[in-house]
């Protein structure tokens, strides 16, 4: 065998070799990676889910929807105002939880009720870091209504 011919066995089985640890990687994180959908999203994937699929969901809680149970159970329903969905969990909620504030709850589809294992509520989209803010302020480029930023 030549030197050439050396040189691309050697290329060749490299790459080959790379090729199945990447193929081993990503066939390793499918069933750790979590998705994250809308309300409406997941109504329209309802068919596509496979089984006990994790699902992360977002969206606004809705008004008056919040029922407390016995044992720390509380039901929701998440909306994007296109769709709601009905959530279930069981456990102590966070200190920014209430209704019509933005949440991420990750967990599956049981029978059309989403059953969160853990639920995040998410801070205002209005807020903004001081030094951010300063900055647009000192670059004349400050749109929030001529208001300070938020703390």
């Amino acid at each position: 065998m030549t030197r050439k011919g050396r040189r691309l066995t050697l290329i060749a089985s490299a790459l080959t070799v790379i090729a199945i640890a990447i193929g081993l990687a990503l066939f390793a994180f499918r069933d750790g990676v979590v998705f994250f959908v809308t309300p409406t999203d997941l109504a329209a994937k309802t068919a596509e889910l496979r089984p006990n699929a994790r699902v992360r969901i977002g969206g606004l809680v809705q008004p008056g929807s919040v029922e407390r149970g016995s044992n720390r159970e509380v039901s929701f329903t998440v909306t994007d105002n296109r769709t709601d969905v009905k959530v279930t969990y069981q456990g102590l909620l966070p200190d920014l939880f209430r209704e019509g504030q933005g949440i991420v709850a990750e967990g599956m589809l049981v029978n059309g009720v989403f059953k969160a294992d853990s639920v995040l509520a998410k801070h205002d989209e209005n807020y903004m870091p001081r030094e951010v803010a300063d900055s647009l302020k000192q670059q004349g480029v400050w749109q929030h209504g001529g208001e300070g930023p938020k703390k």
